[in-house]
């Protein structure tokens, strides 16, 4: 009788004691989990940097930083490599205030001020320009855009900024494609790394091989104070949102394709394309010998998923061997 009663008082200890050890092991797999990722992120956007040359020693890197989930994770990301990198690069961030409504002016420079980052804040109210040029139940992102930009590479200049960071990922550049394919008959995307149209800069992305999924649960582990638009949020009917949802549906249904998809923007063949300025169509002829590129429409080989081949300069390898896949 004694033991039975000694048995049942030791009960309650015994269950705490298991949820103890339960919730530790919990927490202990969740932060691995959280490492794995920064490392794949760090790991992404090194081997991006490296492939396209996007940062160069003594380069001074101006990171447009949004208030948005990509913005943060790109900065955050740039942080941790310069400490690792193999040359030195400046980071500074520039935010733009356009004047939004209810935008709250002190989030991001106390943000940058914790983290002890240099930055500027630009004022300009592109959102009475927008609100007043674009008809109401319009699109804003076009124009908003537009001059968003022009403002941001002014300020490059001034401030001396040799890149021109943006934190466009992976499915940003899938989306343009297939908005430009659909919605204007062109073959264009979203480049790694650009001259500006005026000239004037070197606009890099190094969030090009990032998901998307990834910077979503990244700005979850990172806690970043984000900042919604209030200028085109409402904006339901966007046809950026229609390209997303035919991605996602794709891959929910043929897991890879999405893969596939961005892995073709790096495997061009102009020959098998209908551009007379790539090739040179209208002067071809028949040589009499074998060629590898000649006239398969289809390859038979299984489509590559894989991601491009390791950068092999001193920034992309040296970040790669630090950060490497699990």
């Amino acid at each position: 009788m004694n033991d039975r009663l000694h048995s049942s008082a030791d009960t309650p200890s015994g269950d705490a004691s298991d949820q103890a050890a339960i919730s530790a092991k919990k927490a202990e797999k969740i932060a691995y989990e959280n490492n794995k990722l920064h490392k794949r992120l760090c790991r992404q956007v090194g081997q991006a940097i490296g492939d396209f040359n996007m940062i160069e020693d003594g380069d001074k890197v101006m990171v447009c930083l949004s208030g948005g989930k990509d913005s943060y994770a790109l900065l955050d990301i740039l942080l941790t490599l310069r400490e690792r990198a193999p040359i030195h690069f400046d980071i500074v961030a520039v935010n733009l205030d356009q004047k939004q409504p209810n935008f709250p002016a002190d989030v991001l420079p106390a943000y940058l001020e914790k983290i002890g980052v240099p930055y500027h804040i630009e004022n300009q109210d592109t959102y009475s320009i927008v609100k007043r040029v674009v008809p109401e139940g319009k699109t804003t992102c076009a124009l908003c855009s537009r001059l968003r930009r022009g403002i941001l590479y002014r300020v490059a200049t001034e401030l001396g900024a040799t890149k021109v960071a943006l934190g466009h990922h992976r499915d940003d550049i899938l989306e343009t494609f297939f908005l430009n394919m659909f919605f204007a008959g062109k073959l264009k995307g979203m480049p790694p790394k650009l001259q500006s149209d005026d000239g004037k800069q070197i606009v890099i992305r190094p969030l090009a091989y990032v998901k998307e999924a990834d910077l979503i649960r990244y700005a979850e582990v990172k806690q970043f104070p984000i900042i919604p638009c209030d200028l085109c949020g409402s904006q339901e009917n966007l046809q950026r949102k229609q390209i997303k949802g035919l991605m996602r549906e794709w891959e929910k249904k043929f897991p890879g394709r999405v893969d596939n998809i961005f892995s073709s923007l790096s495997t061009v063949v102009p020959s098998h394309l209908m551009d007379r300025d790539l090739f040179g169509f209208t002067a071809l002829q028949a040589t009499g010998e074998a060629d590898a590129n000649g006239d398969i429409a289809f390859d038979e080989e299984p489509c590559s998923t894989g991601a491009s081949q390791p950068a092999d300069n001193a920034f992309g390898s040296q970040i790669i061997s630090l950060f490497p896949a699990d």
